[in-house]
């Protein structure tokens, strides 16, 4: 084999090798590279299920520079029923001083009537949003429901909960505080 086709050689196995590790970050990217504590928390859409004046889908954007609990939950959820009151409790104590909590249910299309019952049932007054597509479940890489994401005001990702959580319990309220005490940004 002369030179110039070992080259030839070399070359397209480097090419090759870098074609398929370029498709498989493509296809594995949310695998190799898991949503972690300190990254930005990432977008979604989702609908707001109560009367608004807007019906148009909502996504981390428009809650820039707030501290948001999103919590992601179904209705048929056992978990996710055993914790809301706890969401309710905090959202009394911490809402007026800023915390915004956000509920998006992964609940099947045409589900707003269910969810609506069960806010309704448990007294539910803080933002609940249907995302119908599942998406948010990707886009987070949620392992299962409830599973619940603390965003600081600059946006990050500052904790994960997989599972139902007291989230009125003393020592989430003073995370929360020391978030919400935080400037903006």
């Amino acid at each position: 084999m002369t030179e110039r086709r070992q080259w030839a050689l070399v070359i397209g196995i480097s090419v090759a090798l870098g074609v398929g590790l370029w498709a498989v970050t493509v296809r594995l990217g949310d695998e190799l590279f898991p949503l972690k504590i300190g990254a930005d928390a990432p977008d979604f859409a989702a609908r707001p299920v109560a009367a608004s004046p807007s019906r148009e889908l909502k996504g981390i954007d428009d809650y820039a520079g707030e501290v948001v609990l999103l919590n992601i939950w179904a209705t048929w959820c056992g978990p996710c029923r055993v914790e809301m009151p706890s969401m309710q409790r905090l959202q009394e104590r911490l809402g007026p001083q800023g915390l915004k909590i956000v509920a998006v249910s992964v609940d099947d299309p045409g589900s707003a009537d269910a969810i609506t019952t069960f806010a309704q049932g448990l007294g539910l007054t803080f933002e609940l949003l249907h995302d119908p597509t599942k998406a948010i479940e990707r886009t987070f890489q949620t392992t299962g429901v409830p599973e619940t994401f603390v965003v600081g005001r600059d946006g990050t990702i500052r904790r994960r909960s997989i599972g139902a959580e007291a989230w009125d319990s003393e020592a989430n309220v003073a995370q929360l505080e020391r978030l919400l005490a935080e400037p903006r940004p």
